[in-house]
């Protein structure tokens, strides 16, 4: 599925130095377990759940700092963020690898970074419990002073490759995470596992998950095709 916008790049003509991976939604599913997370944590600090607001893709303690500041909660942020950093390590249940994620590592190898806004530590347990390898490369929410959709979590995560971000290709699956690549500037490729095509406009190619393309990784670089 392509969206028509002015910055097109056709990812399918491009040879790409390095994929740069997200984590929950683009690698493993995670939704439920993060739902539950936020849920409790609204009930630990009387919020709403409703007013929580969008937390999808971004570092959860930027999330903590937008919802204390909306709401004039007067919240210590460091407490609150390690409130919820517990809650999401206590639970794992149900998260699994998504179509086509387990191939997509194992092709890419050293040429690939997984780079989430989540911690180091939850980003590994969500991969071991969804039963896919570690990455060569985690640039986590821990390694960055401002995470997604700042651009630095991607400039970072090329740079431990070694490569120019605009030589890579970002695969995401939230408005905030195409925004991060694409300012980096990066090639995007969205997934449509949690947002609907109608918000990811800024992506150069839209597909419904990782197993609608097929990489292959040559002497010059990455190259990516559509599945038939």
């Amino acid at each position: 599925m392509r969206l028509p916008t002015t910055h097109r790049r056709d990812v399918t003509e491009e040879t790409f130095a390095a994929v740069l991976l997200d984590s929950d939604s683009t690698l493993v599913d995670s939704g439920a377990a993060v739902e539950r997370s936020w849920a409790g944590w609204a009930r630990r600090y009387r919020v709403p759940v409703e007013r929580l607001g969008d937390t999808h893709g971004m570092p959860s303690r930027r999330s903590i700092a937008r919802i204390d500041r909306e709401l004039g909660l007067g919240l210590d942020l460091d407490a609150a963020g390690a409130t919820f950093d517990a809650l999401e390590l206590d639970d794992l249940e149900g998260v699994v690898a998504l179509p086509g994620a387990l191939e997509a590592l194992e092709v890419l190898g050293a040429r690939t970074a997984v780079v989430t806004s989540a911690g180091r530590e939850l980003a590994g347990a969500r991969l071991r419990a969804a039963g896919l390898p570690a990455p060569a490369v985690l640039v986590s929410a821990d390694d960055v002073a401002l995470g997604k959709p700042d651009p630095g979590p991607y400039l970072e995560g090329a740079a431990r490759l070694g490569v120019d971000a605009a030589r890579c290709l970002v695969v995401e699956d939230s408005v905030a995470g195409v925004r991060s690549g694409r300012d980096a500037g990066a090639a995007t490729l969205a997934l449509l596992t949690t947002t609907p095509a109608d918000r990811l406009g800024e992506a150069d190619l839209v597909v419904p998950d990782l197993s609608a393309v097929r990489f292959t990784v040559g002497a010059g670089g990455v190259r990516v095709s559509l599945r038939r």
